[in-house]
């Protein structure tokens, strides 16, 4: 998802995504750990887009106050 996708996106679905990406990273570390992924970058691809969109939801917040 491009950042372009994830500001067209409502807060409110925004925040819903966070909430799904996060716990599929927890997933994903966990069954790492366990057994290796055939693609490890998965995880640094999940965890950076967790920040893109964690960073659009901070933008949107301050552009409120």
């Amino acid at each position: 998802m491009k950042i372009a996708e994830i500001k067209e996106l409502s807060t409110k679905e925004l925040l819903e995504r966070v909430d799904a990406e996060v716990g599929a990273l927890s997933q994903m570390k966990i069954n790492h750990s366990i057994s290796p992924v055939d693609n490890p970058a998965q995880i640094k691809k999940q965890r950076r887009m967790i920040a893109r969109m964690k960073t659009i939801l901070r933008e949107r917040e301050l552009n409120q106050q």
